[in-house]
């Protein structure tokens, strides 16, 4: 195994724990990613090969891959080693696994996307790669070439590696905008030229140069460039060429003539882009420029077979998926059709369009916009599978989140726009009108005004009214010079202040009268309202000095100069916590904590190896500042001491923007040259704080004051307007304020993402008044008892809704869209007959028909019947009315769970719990209602195996908290709360748990469990016993704490007391009674808790080995000992008389983890606990009754009769287990009894598990893989594994997987 090379080193060794430093993980989460869109200014800007595509912004390039359980492509990798623009990316037709792309510096990277890493780079390449591509006749060459040629060819490796050029391809007379190879004639090249003329070579013919120009072209100079060319897959000598302004042409590269030119509907379109369609010969499609309009077309046609507006903006490039996704997953297999046979009269002839004959092509295009947004389009279902609507293309100068909402975060970038975004569903809700330039920086107009103001690089500033969605006011003090900072005052709304290149700070009202012009001698770059002094405003300046002036006398003079910093000062922040503190960042790498009461610069916070940008104080906890800089980096800083806290590594270019909102203290989102915007979770930072509040403490150990938190040493308390808010409403109630307590506190602690939702189901569950609901519960998940409610009144409101005349935003729907949505949303929910009447106002005619016999009449619905199962058999939409006219819920939600549209399945099953849909009895006796009371029970337990299908996907999608709400909607509160717990949100599991009560306690006694190790990390023990006490059956899980606890004898005492347990003396006797009573189990617990808890070591081994000599022994019978004895305390199980006991301890530890993870199915750590248990085996002097043929023997029969659980169909063909396989794994079954906790089985996922880093690669040393998600340091500081790893291996050995002996504590 891959780990192993990297670790053996530790096996070998007995003094291995002299200098190891204590495992940890990074304190910040990264919990949410909206990724760029696709830049517009290069050609081949997206590329797909099998199941992956690719699109580049402008500095990093996005690979999504198509995740076959769910059949949906999700963002599996950001590529960003690029400095400069990218020009273009090319996939290897020959790997999968490879694509090249190249850069305006000149630079060609080859990358492997399944390893996620840099494979070759041809650095100061002679010229810029315009364009790329890799050459189809070589297998490891690259071809690429800058405007005028020539032609270069990379070969990557073997004897012949380095750069060539091309002999016939140079020397053009036009630049070149985009060349390609033919697939199938070895070495055959095409170039397109600005001028509209092509040039083409191939071996051992003549070459041809700029022939083929346009006919209206011939004979004059004017340029029409080629925007497209693809070689006709089918023909040798084909070639199919877009020019700008003349249209598509089909020639014939062999004769030079132009077979056929292609006409579109009007003059006005032009064409970027075109790509065939591979399933569909002759068959191609373009996207114009000017609007979002697809087109199908035939060759045989000059005119388009059918066209599609998909988007409001024009095409940038297209590309046809060679296989499309289908369905991979299907819940039960499909049983032969035995409705329809070759001749069945049933099946009625195919529907001609009015282009007669020409069926859409089933294909998948990859679109790329002009606005930035991609994804990807079902030609054959007329549907997009994916749409990333208008990511930002550019650069990402700042962000602020809306003052009276904390869900909608707005930003502003290099493109000229800003974009609000949802930061719950990460999608866009309003963009500003035109392109401004660059825009440098934002500011939320104070409370519920609802604008905007910005600052530009050369239009000055402006107000943008974001509801109607027009500018209200610009300001052009600074003539064309750049603005670099805009701030709105927030205790005073009428003045925006700003600064800029010019050297001046200008202070204004709102309708643009001027109130102060500052003079500074250079460039202002920051400037910032106090927050506690209304008149007070700071400014940063190119002179390197932070100023301070007071904006109610009339002079122009600042009150202060602060100077210190060694280089231009950017950005500046008052904090709104300290009077008169606030902080500088500046090109210096340092930031600087001055103190205007005293004059002074207090503190230098020095750690970043570049200019820092971004600068955030903590609304809640005044010593925390975070900071982002040009080295790619965001350090969390404790300015107390001047400590670094943690420095997050994933964004992959500049970091600029930061911001948090004051009711969701601890969310903080980033933006950064990388394009990327990406939000955060603070609250590992606290995380005493917050189990203070999960225990139930006193006030005074949640919120305190500012001068008091400030002091060195003094733990983290809450000191802001939102914690005191909280305390204030608690106050009031009457009655048991802690279930309030634990929700208003979990909601502002909680990331964004379904913790709101989460405790709306509880309190649902609890029997809260629905009136009591807010207005957003319906767009989350909701209880099913009013999912068809509030669907059906939805469908109403559909129904009625006209448009107002403004329309509402971003892609409005038509009447029709409407009307189509609400009879969707009626058929969901069995109303039929508003269903035919709203498609006969649609004029769909035939849909009406064929469903309104469904109230009645058996022939149609025999003959529905065989339609249904002829179109569930072709995969299309059609199937659902079919379906519910004849009452065949089954299938239909098979149907919907086999194409993953888990909440199409969700609703169906759930209309038919309810009783909406009519099904189709056999024959019951009149006057029964027998079957009913069956079909009842059918449904609800489909309606279960929908929800917990529907979880699963959240679940893997790292999305824990939605996952839970999923279970919470059908009443599952157990496996609610395994969910968090699988997911690692145990604050939340407890809190929601305690607020549950009875019916959840089981979980919440595990999350407190671990809850309580994670104190000792901390370590807080206090707080781990107080914890462990809210447990009923704790005396073993006490007995652990305190034999762990590492302290001087009255210390422990006085824990055991509080524990109520006896004091060590006391313990040492119980031991050596037990012990002569021959009671094990005592003696073990007793020896943990006395002076000398290492002579609990050998009794407790030699039982065990003894134990599992036998042929039956069961892990239940051995487990609790070994689990007792992993908590001797570190320092004693590293004496050197305990070195073989120990290493025996390990053994069995490493063997029975093994056990329990195949129990869990913790899949991807069963091969490594063996390896590990092996490997400690062969390297430490010990005796136990194992072997390593044993070990390997039980791992190759677990992969046997699992792996067809495990592999997905298309890895490995599979090869049934043989018989002694299939022994040795039954024997292993009857040794492990069921889990107590039904749902705890399965991997565990924390939030963020598939969001990918940028810059900071680890390998686990488990797997030898690259890390998505969260990575978790071990004892060495070096070896890294997976967050997820980690919390299973920690929940199954509590030994790290170095063998040290030192335990593992990721939670």
């Amino acid at each position: 195994m891959a780990w192993m090379t990297y670790i053996s080193n530790w096996f070998e060794q007995d003094d291995w724990y002299e200098g190891l430093q204590r495992a940890n993980m990074s304190q910040v989460r990264q919990v949410g990613l909206l990724a760029a869109g696709c830049q517009p200014w290069n050609k081949d800007v997206c590329a797909a090969n099998g199941d992956r595509f690719a699109y580049c912004a402008t500095l990093a390039i996005y690979i999504y891959q198509l995740d076959h359980r769910y059949n949906e492509f999700k963002l599996h990798a950001i590529m960003s080693e690029h400095k400069k623009t990218i020009t273009a990316i090319s996939w290897c037709p020959h790997n999968p696994d490879l694509f090249a792309s190249g850069s305006t510096d000149n630079l060609v990277i080859i990358w492997n996307v399944a390893e996620q890493k840099v494979i070759a780079k041809l650095d100061n390449t002679k010229g810029m790669p315009a364009s790329l591509s890799w050459c189809w006749n070589a297998h490891d060459a690259v071809a690429f070439v800058a405007h005028r040629g020539p032609l270069f060819i990379w070969t990557i490796s073997g004897p012949d590696s380095g750069v060539t050029v091309h002999k016939d391809a140079h020397n053009f007379l036009s630049d070149i905008s985009i060349f390609r190879w033919h697939t199938q004639k070895k070495g055959k090249v095409v170039f397109g030229h600005i001028d509209g003329s092509l040039s083409i070579f191939q071996p051992g013919n003549k070459s041809q140069k700029h022939v083929l120009r346009p006919e209206s072209l011939e004979g004059t100079d004017e340029e029409d460039p080629i925007t497209a060319l693809e070689w006709d897959p089918l023909s040798t000598d084909y070639l199919l060429v877009a020019n700008s302004h003349h249209g598509i042409r089909l020639v014939d590269t062999e004769s030079l003539f132009c077979i056929t030119t292609f006409n579109f509907p009007s003059a006005a379109a032009s064409v970027q882009c075109l790509a065939w369609v591979p399933s569909a010969p002759g068959m191609f499609i373009t996207g114009d420029s000017q609007v979002g309009v697809l087109r199908i077309w035939n060759v045989s046609r000059t005119t388009p077979i059918d066209n599609f507006k998909l988007k409001k903006t024009g095409f940038h490039c297209l590309h046809v998926l060679n296989s499309p996704p289908r369905k991979k997953f299907s819940i039960q297999s499909p049983i032969k059709n035995h409705y329809t046979s070759s001749t069945s009269e049933a099946v009625p002839p195919p529907v001609l369009t009015q282009n007669q004959a020409f069926s859409l092509p089933p294909g998948h295009a990859v679109c790329c916009f002009l606005d930035g947004g991609v994804g990807l389009y079902d030609m054959g279902a007329k549907k997009w599978d994916f749409l990333r609507d208008m990511g930002h293309v550019e650069t990402i100068f700042d962000c602020k989140f809306k003052p009276d909402d904390p869900n909608l975060l707005a930003t502003a970038s290099f493109d000229g726009t800003i974009k609000v975004w949802d930061i719950n569903t990460l999608t866009a809700v309003y963009i500003s009108p035109g392109n401004e330039g660059v825009i440098y920086s934002l500011s939320w107009a104070p409370g519920d005004l609802n604008c905007i103001a910005g600052a530009t690089s050369q239009n000055g500033a402006f107000i943008w009214d974001v509801k109607k969605g027009k500018m209200v006011q610009r300001f052009n003090e600074h003539g064309k010079n750049g603005i670099f900072c805009i701030a709105w005052s927030h205790k005073d709304s009428k003045r925006i202040a700003t600064c800029s290149g010019d050297g001046f700070c200008i202070i204004r009202t709102i309708d643009g009268k001027v109130l102060h012009k500052y003079k500074h001698p250079a460039a202002v770059f920051g400037c910032d309202w106090s927050q506690n002094n209304k008149d007070m405003i700071a400014t940063g300046c190119e002179d390197k000095n932070v100023r301070v002036y007071y904006v109610a006398t009339s002079s122009d003079q600042p009150l202060k100069v602060f100077s210190g910093h060694t280089a231009k000062v950017f950005h500046v922040r008052w904090s709104p916590l300290r009077e008169g503190i606030l902080c500088s960042g500046s090109d210096d790498s340092s930031v600087r904590i001055w103190d205007y009461t005293q004059d002074a610069c207090i503190n230098i916070l020095s750690g970043h190896t570049a200019p820092v940008r971004g600068l955030m104080w903590n609304t809640e906890i005044p010593y925390l500042l975070i900071s982002g800089s040009w080295d790619y980096t965001i350090k969390v800083w404790d300015t107390r001491e001047g400590t670094c806290l943690d420095t997050v590594y994933d964004h992959g270019a500049d970091v600029y923007g930061l911001t948090c909102h004051p009711s969701r203290p601890f969310t903080m989102a980033s933006c950064s040259r990388d394009s990327t915007v990406r939000l955060w979770s603070l609250t590992p930072l606290i995380a005493p704080l917050q189990i203070n509040i999960l225990a139930d403490r006193s006030w005074e150990e949640i919120i305190g004051n500012s001068d008091y938190v400030i002091q060195q040493g003094t733990p983290p308390l809450l000191c802001g307007k939102m914690s005191r808010d909280i305390k204030q409403e608690i106050e009031k109630l009457t009655g048991n304020p802690q279930v309030k307590r634990l929700r208003w506190f979990s909601e502002c602690l909680s990331p964004p993402g379904g913790s709101d939702n989460l405790w709306n189901l509880v309190a649902v569950i609890r029997g809260q008044d629905d009136s009591l609901l807010p207005q957003n519960y319906c767009k989350g998940i909701m209880h099913l008892k009013h999912l068809i409610k509030f669907r059906t009144s939805e469908a109403q409101e559909l129904t009625t809704v006209k448009m107002s005349k403004f329309g509402g935003g971003i892609g409005v729907p038509t009447k029709e869209e409407r009307l189509k949505e609400a009879a969707e949303i009626h058929l969901r929910l069995g109303q039929i007959q508003r269903y035919c009447e709203l498609m006969v106002e649609l004029g769909e005619w035939d849909k009406a028909l064929s469903v309104a016999p469904g109230v009645s009449v058996k022939y149609w619905k025999k003959l529905m019947q065989r339609r249904a199962d002829q179109l569930i058999q072709e995969d299309k939409d059609d199937v659902i009315p079919y379906c519910i006219a004849i009452g065949d819920v089954k299938k239909l939600v098979n149907f919907f769970m086999s194409r993953g549209q888990l909440k199409e399945a969700l609703l169906i099953a759930q209309a038919a719990c309810e009783g909406n849909m009519q099904t189709s009895h056999v024959s019951a006796p009149k006057g029964s209602s027998y079957s009913d009371d069956i079909c009842k029970e059918d449904f609800n337990e489909l309606l279960h195996t929908v929800s917990k299908e529907l979880a699963e996907w959240y679940f893997q999608d790292g999305r824990a908290v939605l996952a839970a709400c999923c279970h919470l909607a059908v009443d599952d509160i157990e496996l609610a709360m395994t969910d968090l717990i699988r997911g690692n949100e145990l604050e939340l599991a407890v809190s929601v748990g305690t607020v549950l009560g009875e019916s959840a306690a089981p979980a919440t006694h595990y999350a407190l469990e671990l809850l309580a190790r994670k104190c000792m990390m901390i370590p807080i023990w206090n707080l781990a016993a107080d914890l462990l006490l809210m447990i009923p059956d704790n005396e073993l899980h006490l007995i652990k704490l305190c034999a762990f606890y590492p302290e001087c004898t009255e210390e422990i005492n006085n824990l055991h007391e509080k524990c109520k347990l006896p004091t060590i003396e006391e313990c040492m006797q119980l031991a050596e009674t037990a012990h002569a009573d021959g009671n094990i189990f005592e003696t073990i617990k007793y020896y943990l808790l006395s002076q000398e808890p290492e002579k609990a070591l050998p009794i407790g081994i030699h039982f065990v080995k003894e134990y599992i000599s036998s042929s039956d022994w069961t892990l239940d019978t051995i487990y609790p000992i070994l689990d007792l004895l992993s908590y001797i305390r570190t320092e004693k199980l590293l004496l050197h008389t305990c070195t073989e006991a120990r290493n025996e301890l390990l053994i069995l530890c490493g063997y029975t983890g093994a056990l329990l993870a195949i129990r869990r199915q913790y899949q991807s750590i069963v091969p490594a606990l063996y390896e590990y248990t092996s490997q400690l085996l062969k390297r430490r002097k010990v005796s136990v009754p194992l072997k390593i043929e044993q070990l390997s023997e039980e791992l190759d029969a677990w992969r046997a009769c699992t792996q067809s659980i495990n592999q997905s169909s298309e890895d490995s063909p599979y090869t049934p287990p043989s018989e002694s396989q299939r022994m040795v794994y039954a024997t292993l079954l009857k040794r492990l009894k069921d889990e107590s906790l039904k749902g705890i089985i399965g991997h565990d996922y924390v939030t963020g598990s598939n969001l990918p880093s940028h810059s900071d690669i680890h390998i686990s040393c488990l797997t030898g893989l690259k890390i998505q998600g969260p990575v978790y340091f071990l004892e060495d500081g070096k070896s890294t594994i997976s967050l997820n790893d980690a919390l299973m291996w920690a929940k199954v050995n509590p030994f790290s997987p170095l063998g040290t002996g030192i335990r593992l504590n990721p939670f």
